[in-house]
């Protein structure tokens, strides 16, 4: 008798503390990505959907290209880049877009906030303009253009964390990305004629992830 009185009691507290719990509120955070500010500032707006589910979105702003010279212009993967010279890497401003979608493997114990460990694949795109950089030949001058599209998916693994509004969001992951490259550009060719060369070239590469993302609750 005392045993099913203990169980019974035990199941009314247990009732009673679930009664109490919170309900699930969804939430807005704002964040942005100090890891990647030596060439863009990245900015995300992520809603929750649900307590597994979130929806991430991001704006990226390019202020310089250089760092894709460094790692990929020196290296020779795949086909050569078409013209493309070290001052327009520099100078390279872009813009770029991404979406994804966090599933929540492990919440924290929290009926408030989609938080803990996630699994997130994520689609981006991005657009690099380089400025026109003028040539001169055989005494006349002329401007050499291009541009760069990329475009790629990531399949990413981190742990959301919040402190009161404060957010902390380390990830690491793996991905995918192809960059094509377009340019126009002149020459000298035979006999001193002056020549324009139109080119693109594209490259599938890999690629791998490890940052932090910090932001508000709003």
């Amino acid at each position: 008798m005392k045993r099913i009185f203990t169980i019974l009691l035990l199941a009314t507290a247990a009732h009673s503390a679930l009664a109490q719990e919170e309900p699930f509120r969804k939430k807005t955070y704002i964040k942005v990505n100090p890891t990647t500010i030596i060439n863009e500032l990245d900015l995300y707006l992520e809603q929750d959907l649900s307590e597994a589910l979130s929806l991430e979105i991001g704006i990226t702003g390019i202020y310089t290209d250089y760092p894709d010279y460094v790692f990929f212009k020196r290296i020779n993967i795949g086909k050569e880049n078409p013209g493309i010279s070290t001052e327009q890497f520099v100078e390279g401003r872009g813009i770029g877009v991404r979406a994804g979608l966090k599933w929540y493997l492990v919440r924290q114990n929290t009926a408030i906030r989609a938080a803990g460990t996630y699994f997130e694949p994520v689609l981006f795109f991005k657009k690099i303009f380089y400025p026109n950089e003028k040539v001169t030949l055989n005494g006349a001058t002329y401007e050499n253009s291009g541009d760069k599209n990329v475009y790629g998916l990531q399949f990413l693994l981190g742990r959301q964390m919040q402190r009161g509004r404060f957010i902390l969001d380390p990830y690491l992951g793996v991905g995918f990305r192809a960059k094509t490259y377009t340019a126009n550009n002149f020459r000298v060719g035979p006999a001193d004629a002056i020549e324009q060369h139109a080119g693109q070239a594209t490259k599938y590469l890999p690629s791998l992830h490890l940052g932090l993302k910090v932001g508000l609750s709003l």
